[in-house]
């Protein structure tokens, strides 16, 4: 397998959503998204959601997350085998990430401090456990560092067991590229590589 790492932009837009209507979700995930709920205060999830219908759901989050990729409020990377995304990385500078989020991880930090936080994982399910997430995950930390940022933040969740639909990505995968507990509240956890130091 030939695996290929790009970071999303305006021009590669449609290999995202073919990747997230095509492959992400072919093992009946409960996930169904397209990663923009991360970039979105309360408000904005308030406006765009509370008086949609069910089936107008999907049509609003792919409007929202395309005008995300657009403006450059989502960033990322996208996994490819050959020509075609099979793997998603959302990883952005923290100041990216709103205050008051919709999600309830604090993702959110001062751009002065020159971090990044990496939120969300998703690998389609024929290319699992084959070290894409891990490429991934190299790739947004060699792009921090040469980028002149400090540190680099991930969100696991511990659990007792292998769990397919784990978007933070699992705890060993921080643990063997570097990553240390920052903190902890009961199973979640804040995991921190320090790439450099700030004059």
């Amino acid at each position: 397998m030939d695996i290929t790492i790009r970071p999303l932009t305006k021009d590669n837009c449609d290999d995202f959503f073919d990747f997230f209507e095509n492959r992400a979700f072919t093992d009946d995930s409960p996930y169904r998204c397209y990663c923009q709920v991360y970039q979105m205060t309360k408000e904005q999830y308030r406006a765009a959601y509370d008086n949609a219908k069910p089936d107008e759901l999907g049509i609003i989050s792919r409007e929202i997350a395309k005008q995300q990729i657009l403006t450059g409020v989502m960033r990322g990377y996208l996994a490819y085998d050959r020509e075609k995304a099979i793997g998603w990385c959302n990883v952005n500078d923290r100041a990216f990430y709103p205050q008051d989020s919709q999600y309830d991880t604090p993702f959110h930090a001062s751009a002065d401090k020159k971090e990044k936080a990496i939120v969300c994982f998703e690998i389609a399910p024929t290319h699992r456990m084959k070290g894409v997430a891990t490429a991934l995950l190299q790739r947004a930390m060699e792009d921090a560092k040469e980028e002149g940022y400090c540190a680099i933040e991930g969100y696991p969740v511990i659990r007792q067991q292998r769990f397919e639909w784990d978007h933070a990505g699992p705890l060993r995968l921080y643990e063997k590229n570097g990553f240390t507990i920052h903190s902890q509240k009961d199973e979640s956890i804040v995991m921190r590589k320090e790439l450099s130091f700030p004059a």
